[in-house]
Order: structure tokens, then sequence, then C-alpha cells
């Protein structure tokens, strides 16, 4: 079971944006160091080279455009903070979340070193598009374990460069997900237990049987891979730098965190970027599967067991990657949980836009930051905590759309076509 979480912070109402209670937890990372430099544990993880070469190579690619960074001056204003940036990745290569970036880039790069390792030629993403070496990519199988989203872009990157896919998933998979991977003819297998029993589980099948992994964390024994995950993500994060006003970095980001993955790929662009003058960064998680927020507590790796299933499916996991690690356990300044219930309240407040702002469609896992964002600023003693203020500027990522329609209409009460067609107007009115 999950071990006994410290004294949480419990908060109410966040600056008259909604008058359901919020119950969360907030610890500060005793390991944290922020006025340490980018160093050696953490370039052996993800370096400059990398980071670039992933930024450049995905920009060559059909549809690739930056998403959107929206303002919401009005939620930050009734939140009692200067600035709130939201990045909706909802839009990315028409997938719905971030996904793409990591996944399908890693099958890119492992498709491209076992075509290497076939032919003596190192192809390029343009020659595999192009059906170059359309025999060598076909004879490879890329496989992954995935709650959604990351199994999606695994099948779309298997489908785009050529080759096959197997993609496991867990239980509490919707219907609606199993059908977007398969869509990409991804083969795909339902299997029993947690994501982490399915990750174990799509790992020693593909032993057997020769197939290329794409997780999207490690155990420690398998970096390559992960680590091509994680240098795409750092895309999204650099298109955030490039779209925030100039002359006003944000004090503090609001990270989901699953895996780790994801936050750890931000952390480290913002960490390499801003130095010692970084964002303050916390992590945020479900709170039945708080893997971070216990693993940083106690300073090292901390396996959450039991009934870890959440709303915000693409962040139920109960084992932290490894790979991640050396970046957060310095570099993640503070720890959160959220329950349940503040996901869907986060959606339903970016599509209402109640104060003036865009509204914004963002799935359950996607609003995981705002909704730890939501339940800090309501609270006088959490805000004094994080530093968090009237010249504060939060930048959050909404890591995926609507990537399960029916759910989200579920959830929100309307559909994110509804929403949109809002945002549209909203749009039109406001040029």
């Amino acid at each position: 079971m999950c071990p006994p979480a410290p004294a949480g912070v419990t908060g109410n109402d966040p600056g008259g944006v909604t008058v359901a209670m919020r119950l969360f937890s907030l610890a500060l990372n005793p390991a944290a160091d922020h006025a340490a430099g980018y160093g050696v544990a953490q370039s052996a993880v993800l370096d400059d080279d990398q980071m670039q070469a992933a930024a450049a190579e995905i920009r060559t690619w059909p549809g690739y455009a930056p998403t959107s960074l929206v303002s919401l001056p009005g939620l930050a204003a009734a939140l009692g903070i200067a600035e709130l940036h939201y990045k909706d990745e909802g839009t990315r290569f028409g997938l719905g979340s971030f996904k793409p970036l990591g996944g399908a880039y890693a099958v890119f790069r492992a498709v491209a070193r076992s075509v290497a390792e076939r032919t003596g030629e190192m192809p390029s993403s343009r020659e595999l598009l192009d059906g170059a070496h359309r025999d060598s990519a076909g004879g490879i199988t890329v496989c992954a374990a995935t709650d959604g989203n990351h199994g999606r872009s695994v099948a779309w990157g298997a489908h785009t460069f050529g080759c096959r896919c197997v993609i496991y998933i867990t239980e509490s998979v919707t219907p609606a997900r199993e059908q977007a991977i398969a869509a990409f003819g991804a083969e795909v297998v339902r299997h029993p237990g947690s994501y982490d029993d399915a990750v174990r589980a799509v790992a020693e099948r593909a032993e057997r049987e020769g197939w290329l992994v794409i997780p999207d964390t490690s155990d420690g024994s398998s970096v390559t891979v992960p680590r091509d995950v994680m240098a795409g993500y750092t895309l999204m994060a650099e298109e955030a730098i490039g779209q925030l006003p100039e002359g006003r970095p944000p004090t503090h980001l609001f990270l989901q965190a699953g895996v780790g993955g994801m936050a750890a790929a931000v952390c480290a662009k913002f960490w390499r970027t801003y130095g010692h003058q970084r964002p303050f960064t916390l992590s945020v998680e479900p709170a039945q599967c708080a893997c971070w927020y216990h693993s940083l507590i106690a300073g090292h790796p901390v396996a959450v067991t039991g009934e870890i299933d959440s709303v915000m499916a693409g962040l139920a996991c109960g084992e932290v990657s490894r790979l991640a690690w050396p970046i957060l356990h310095t570099g993640a300044d503070a720890a959160m949980t959220v329950e349940d219930p503040l996901a869907p309240e986060a959606m339903r407040l970016l599509a209402a836009a109640p104060h003036g702002d865009l509204p914004l469609v963002g799935g359950e896992s996607g609003v995981a930051g705002l909704a730890g964002l939501l339940a800090v600023a309501g609270d006088v003693p959490a805000r004094r905590t994080i530093g968090l203020d009237h010249s504060s500027r939060v930048l959050l990522f909404g890591t995926e759309g609507d990537t399960d329609a029916e759910n989200y209409t579920l959830l929100v009460g309307r559909s994110g076509a509804e929403v949109r067609y809002s945002a549209a107007a909203f749009t039109g009115e406001h040029q």
C-alpha cells in the first residue's frame, strides 16, 4: 500500500472560482537545490545535443506546428496571481495530446537504428516516410504499454514510419481509447492489472518475440528509448519558452507527473534555459497513485501499490521512471497530490471560462497541473509555502484535449466540439 502521507494542506474556495471543497497534499522536496546547476547526473539523462536533435527532427515532420500558448488573464486575476499561461497540446499532430513528441519520435529513432543494423545505412525520417526502406522497416515490430495516449502515439509513429505495432492496454482503458490506438493498424492487447503490470508484460513478450519496446518509463536497465521519448517532450517546453512574453518567464510550473518523463523533460529544459532563475517546479499527481510525491519525500524511489486507478488515467502509475529520477530528485521543488474530483472541476472551469478567457478543451490527465494550482491558490499557508503571490507568473501544460470524446462530454456536460465552437466565437468577438 501507499506509505503514509505527511500532513497535507486542506484548501477551500480558490479565489471565488468554485465553492467546492478542495483536498490536496503539498510537501516541499527536501533534496531540492534551486541554486544548483544542471550537472553531470542530469546531463547523463538529457543533454543539450539530445534536446536540439529531437526538436530539429520533429520540426521536419508533415503536419508539425507549434501548439498555442494561451493567456488566461481573467482566471489569473481570480486566483490572485499576475499571469497564467496554458500550453494547449490538444492539437498536436491531430492526436489530441503531447505524446507524439515522445512516442513517435522514439519509434522513428528505434526504426532508424534497426534499419541501420540491417543495411549499414542510417535512414532519415524523410527516407522512411518516402518508403525507401519499406522492406526493412516492415519487418520491425514496436510495442508499448499504455493507459491511452502513449500507445496512440506509438501506433501513429509505427504507421507513419512503416513498421508493425503491438500495444498493451490496462483493464481501465476505455473502448474509445482502445479504438483510437487500433485505428492506426496496431494490434491491441488488453492486459489484467495496472499500468505497471502491463509494462512488465509487454517487455517480457518483446524479449521472446524480438520486438522493440518503446517505453515512456525506465526501471534503469534500459535507457536509450525512454531517453528518446523524453528528448522529444522537451520541444513542447522549448516552444513555450519562445512564446512567453519577453522578459517575463514563469515563476511557477505545475507539472502533472505520471511516471515522470514529461515533468522531467520540461524541468530539464527550463533548468538548462534559466539556471538558478528557473521556475519553482511542482509535480502534481492523483492522491491514490502519487509515486513521485512519496518518492521525493523519502529521498528514493518508492512504489505505490493497491488500487491506483484514477479519472486521470494517464497519471495512474505506481512506479517512477528511474531515468527521470536524477532530474526531478533535485529539480522538483515541491510535490502535490490532488483528489480525483478536482480534475473534472478543472475541465469544466476551462470549458466554461467564467472569467472572460478563451474557452479551452482540457482532458482528464491534461488538467492535473491546473487542478493543483486551483487547490493551492485558495489556501494561504500553501501559497506562502511555494511563494505564490500577486506577482507570480504560472505556466501550465495542458497535455491532452478530449482524447476520449465520450468521457469528456460525460465529465464536462458539453462536448469538446461545443467548447471549440465557443472558442471560435470568442476569438471572432475579440479580433
